[in-house]
């Protein structure tokens, strides 16, 4: 079959769509809006781009949103009292603290503070753990964001073999675990029917013979933070690739004197693959819109 890329920014904007319409219900119905807190600590400037977008995308589909900016001189203990302070504010029904967090603060510690039914980065080890044993729970946004992926495109996981590269808490660990738990842990608006069910490997820098294991994969998620990692000779006809990396690499003939690359080498891997996503414009997007989702169930379950 030929080739398909897997239109990460077309497919959120559907679901922003959707989210639009149920909260315009919820409005006329007399409901207040959901409310999202985003914290940021300090002026790293990818994380104020990634919040930037995160408050325009909740202002399109009518979230409130509320940026709380603290310095990168705050101390651990003055942030976990922020943490605090929004944990108990019952008109927040949701809020994350932006990463990366500066040397002297503990992420951990953090995130460990944040009330899990509020964690809507998915993050918590309540949350974690409750993904793990296929319990109702809120799940990471990116992970979410590649299940989601997934299922509009009609991509099956049951009894396939996935292999995810990267061993991170953020996307490797919690995107194995819920591509191979039983079809019953569902989430909210979509169908579970083919999701689930795979039979997982995850890979990361002490694997031995890397390119052995993902040639016999079906669906290959790279999240290694490595530009170019996942060439052709890797990966077999026929196989889906998620590309989670985003990796700025200099190019004099852009105007913003860099480009945007992944951790796929996507042009040569392309040609080989039924499903492959771009970067950018694949995962990204649908991590957003994630988030969006997750606010959302946060606020249902506040409200019930």
């Amino acid at each position: 079959m030929p080739m398909t890329l897997l239109d990460g920014k077309q497919i959120a904007a559907d679901i922003r769509a959707e989210l639009r319409q149920e909260l315009d219900t919820l409005r006329l119905s007399g409901r207040r809006a959901p409310k999202l807190g985003i914290v940021i600590v300090g002026e790293n400037p990818a994380s104020v781009t990634y919040v930037n977008n995160k408050m325009r995308a909740c202002a399109e589909v009518g979230i409130e949103a509320e940026r709380i900016a603290l310095s990168d001189q705050i101390s651990e203990q003055e942030l976990l009292e922020v943490v605090r302070r929004l944990n108990d504010d019952s008109s927040i029904d949701g809020f994350i603290v932006q990463l990366p967090l500066p040397s002297h603060i503990n992420e951990a510690t953090v995130l460990s503070a944040i009330d899990y039914r509020k964690d809507v980065d998915g993050l918590t080890p309540a949350n974690v753990g409750r993904t793990v044993q296929g319990q109702p729970a809120i799940v990471s946004a990116t992970p979410r964001g590649i299940r989601e992926l997934l299922s509009r495109y009609h991509i099956p996981t049951a009894g396939k073999h996935v292999v995810v590269i990267g061993r991170s808490n953020i996307v490797g660990k919690p995107v194995a675990m819920l591509l191979m738990q039983r079809p019953y842990l569902s989430l909210p608006g979509m169908s579970a029917a083919s999701l689930g069910d795979a039979t997982v490997t995850i890979c990361h820098s002490r694997t031995q013979d890397l390119p052995a294991i993902t040639r016999t994969a079906d669906i290959i998620i790279v999240a290694a933070g490595c530009p170019g990692l996942l060439t052709a000779d890797m990966v077999r006809q026929g196989a889906t690739v998620i590309d989670v990396g985003i990796n700025r690499i200099d190019d004099p003939d852009s105007p913003r004197g860099y480009r945007l690359v992944g951790d796929v080498d996507f042009q040569n891997v392309a040609p080989l693959c039924n499903y492959i996503t771009p970067v950018p414009g694949g995962v990204g997007p649908m991590t957003i819109v994630s988030l969006l989702q997750n606010t959302l169930q946060a606020y249902k379950n506040h409200i019930s």
